[in-house]
């Protein structure tokens, strides 16, 4: 056997978890390329995709969440290429490229939150336009997963599945919080919104006594990327904050919530200290509400010790595998 047969079996053979993951019959590099479509309103929507293959076996939409970008998701992505996907990923309104009115990230324009879900579908249509045929995943992360929820609402019928990371759910939002957010939009439109730095600086306090981000993920490497990325952690305005809040109270009207497709498959994954789950208070939830709700293929993992961001977690290969296992059985 010579040196060249050798290096193969190393890597094939499960020494690097990484090259096991991605699959030793495609080892070659996929980078992502950019796109741009036009909105219903005209805005120009900027999206990542990343295409291994000619004939994927399915199509994944990755809906990022708040104060972030398509870009952070440029690993997992690249996995699920090896594994024969092809993956899509917008930047929403005020994120990463997609900028609008003042040009500023967190500035995301007016109603902002129908035009983050709305411009979804029409994500959803353009990879359906592309890859006709094939089944087409969406994977909604934190904000991304409210935006999600809210999707399958309007339009769960142009999916064939979804997965949910880093949610929740709970009652509307309050009369008297949205009178707040709404005087406080009035007032400065494009300030920051001190309420949802309230919620960040909350989220932190079981983990630091100072404020930061350490309640994304254990792994501090990967925190550090975080706050080191001009394009992440971002303040929102107070427009968007109210925009976003006033989407929460829509979603819950159990009109809309009755449109989800009953046999639409629905995957729910979550570490048991992320806050914005509340310690998996809030995932439960969502699991009993989408059950209450006569869903008939919900199913969910939980990661004991794990926080916020999953995929960057310190056992986010046994994440991605979990999620890989799942989108063989829907795809």
């Amino acid at each position: 056997m010579n040196n060249k047969q050798l290096q193969f079996l190393r890597v094939c053979g499960g020494i690097a978890l990484v090259a096991a993951l991605a699959g030793c019959a495609t080892m070659g590099t996929v980078e992502s390329k950019w796109g741009t479509f036009r909105a219903d309103d005209g805005t120009q929507i900027f999206y990542r995709y990343w295409a291994g293959t000619a004939s994927p076996r399915a199509a994944v939409q990755i809906v990022h969440g708040a104060a972030e970008h398509s870009g952070r998701y440029d690993r997992f992505a690249k996995v699920l290429v090896r594994h024969g996907y092809v993956v899509y990923a917008d930047d929403h309104r005020g994120h990463g490229r997609t900028r609008v009115r003042s040009g500023k990230l967190g500035d995301a324009g007016p109603d902002a939150w129908n035009h983050f879900v709305t411009d979804e579908h029409q994500l959803t249509r353009l990879i359906r336009a592309k890859h006709p045929g094939i089944k087409l995943v969406m994977y909604g992360h934190s904000l991304g997963s409210f935006i999600a929820q809210d999707y399958i609402t309007r339009y769960g019928h142009s999916v064939d599945a979804v997965l949910l990371s880093g949610t929740n759910y709970g009652p509307p939002p309050p009369p008297k919080l949205m009178k707040a957010l709404n005087a406080a939009a009035q007032q400065a439109p494009l300030g920051p919104s001190a309420f949802w730095a309230g919620l960040f600086k909350d989220f932190n306090k079981p983990f630091s006594d100072k404020p930061g981000f350490d309640w994304l993920s254990r792994d501090k490497t990967e925190v550090q990327k975080y706050l080191k990325d001009p394009e992440a952690g971002f303040a929102f305005s107070n427009e968007l904050v109210r925009d976003i809040f006033q989407g929460f109270v829509d979603m819950r009207d159990p009109k809309r919530e009755a449109n989800i497709p009953k046999a639409l498959p629905i995957m729910v994954i979550e570490g048991s200290q992320d806050p914005v789950g509340g310690n998996l208070k809030g995932t439960q939830a969502l699991l009993d509400r989408y059950h209450a709700l006569g869903l008939t293929h919900v199913s969910h993992k939980f990661y004991e010790g794990a926080r916020h961001e999953l995929l960057n977690e310190t056992n986010s290969d046994e994440v991605t595998r979990d999620v890989l296992d799942w989108m063989k059985t829907v795809t």
